[in-house]
């Protein structure tokens, strides 16, 4: 009977396709140069497909081969991650690890206090955080938790609506003093707004209320939205922030909060199966009660 190739081969893999080289691949597995290159001949024999990889001058670019390969290498290994949390944890004294995904401002501006609070009454669990507005396949088990801001639409979630949090138009004191403040959404069009590059539910919001807008009319366009936060604080222009999060900063200042707001409905989600898991329960019901305590510090 025909061997199926070994793991450690989808592994180095996967590490050579997201960074494209084998020493990038080398540094993020922590094994030789050498080593990885040897696993991706084998690969290519094993599977006697055409090449993997082609050298170019930027590095190592796939194949048409790789390309089909790699979605099935990828849910091998968050299967292989999602295998390892899960061997790791020991219910009776409720050690092991948790990977835990949210937004990019969830993850760097919300959590934090909430899973150094999670940190001193369970010091047993340790947690990986993974920020990202790309959401997470929970199914696939890219992560074992995540604070959606929107209602999961996928069966076999457990899933808990914590609320909403409101959002709107903010700029800083040093701002304002230097241009003040606009007196309608006609007047805003002559302030330095901060936006992105693609459409987002605050876009979409603007649009709603008769207020049209595209990427020429931000005087700073960022996808990341930690950058625009910081940009925003620094003074750059106006922008649209979480107000829990704006309340925070005395030097952010609502502007035009009778003209334009809108909310995100926030979500605690989980894969059905680990609700019986009493870790990850543990963290599910302590970012809940975390973020329920977030939204209503912000009203």
């Amino acid at each position: 009977m025909e061997r199926s190739p070994d793991w450690n081969l989808y592994r180095s893999f996967v590490a050579v396709m997201d960074a494209g080289s084998l020493s990038g691949a080398a540094r993020l597995l922590g094994i030789a140069q050498p080593t990885v290159g040897r696993h991706i001949e084998t690969l290519e024999a094993a599977l006697g497909a055409a090449p993997l990889f082609t050298r170019s001058a930027s590095g190592l670019r796939p194949t048409r081969a790789a390309e089909a390969l790699a979605p099935h290498a990828r849910s091998m290994a968050s299967a292989a991650e999602a295998l390892l949390r899960a061997a790791s944890g020991q219910p009776a004294d409720m050690s092991g690890v948790v990977r835990l995904t949210a937004s990019d401002i969830v993850a760097s501006e919300v959590l934090p206090p909430i899973l150094t609070d999670f940190r001193l009454a369970w010091p047993g669990i340790d947690i990986e955080l993974a920020p990202s507005n790309t959401q997470q396949d929970l199914l696939r088990r890219d992560a074992d938790l995540a604070v959606r801001m929107a209602r999961p639409t996928q069966n076999a979630l457990f899933a808990r609506r914590v609320g909403a949090v409101a959002l709107g138009f903010y700029a800083h004191r040093t701002y304002l003093e230097r241009h003040g403040e606009p007196r309608d959404l006609a007047d805003l069009r002559h302030h330095a707004i901060l936006g992105y590059d693609r459409e987002t539910p605050a876009l979409a919001a603007l649009d709603t209320i008769g207020f049209p807008v595209g990427r020429d009319l931000f005087a700073l366009r960022t996808d990341d939205d930690r950058a625009q936060l910081a940009c925003l604080r620094a003074g750059y222009g106006v922008g649209v922030c979480q107000r829990p999060l704006a309340r925070r900063d005395p030097d952010l200042i609502p502007i035009l909060a009778d003209a334009f707001g809108f909310d995100l409905e926030l979500w605690v989600v989980m894969h059905e199966d680990l609700k019986a898991d009493r870790r990850m329960r543990a963290l599910f019901d302590h970012v809940a009660d975390g973020l329920k305590a977030y939204l209503a510090a912000g009203r």
